[in-house]
């Protein structure tokens, strides 16, 4: 395969990296909590419900790698560690909300339009009980 256009699979991997990054679950619901303000570690655990120690440990130390969270340590006993948004990690707040309404508005349509793909595919029974044969039938949506 020839490329004609070399900025394209370079644009390709850039956004498939950014998305490999914020397209998890955490990282939206943690960039969306952030964008309240500062927080310790055990409170953003408490707030994000569900997610082990180790994967917000894991989720931080990656976001705080892409430059969109700051970790700040106070020297007190113990000792006390605050995450943040940077302002990279604040510009992300626009289109991470905007999807988040997205999906919020256009929920029940999706779940519509899963239900009726669902139902074609299944297999149609015959009288005696059996799957009928036959060709597969596509539905435009």
């Amino acid at each position: 395969m020839t490329r004609s256009n070399p900025h394209v699979t370079e644009d390709c991997r850039a956004v498939s990296a950014v998305l490999a990054r914020i397209g998890d679950k955490w990282s939206v619901l943690i960039v969306s909590r952030l964008g309240n303000g500062p927080i310790r570690f055990n409170a953003l655990k408490r707030e994000i419900g569900g997610i082990s120690q180790r994967m917000l440990t894991l989720t931080l130390r990656g976001l705080e790698r892409d430059g969109l969270i700051t970790r700040t340590v106070f020297p007190t006993v113990p000792p006390r560690v605050d995450y943040a948004l940077t302002a990279l990690g604040r510009s992300l707040l626009v289109p991470v909300s905007a999807l988040g309404d997205w999906a919020r508005k256009n929920r029940s349509r999706i779940e519509e339009a899963q239900a009726k793909f669902d139902r074609a595919a299944e297999p149609k029974r015959t009288s005696a009980g059996r799957a009928a044969s036959g060709p597969a039938v596509t539905h435009a949506l």
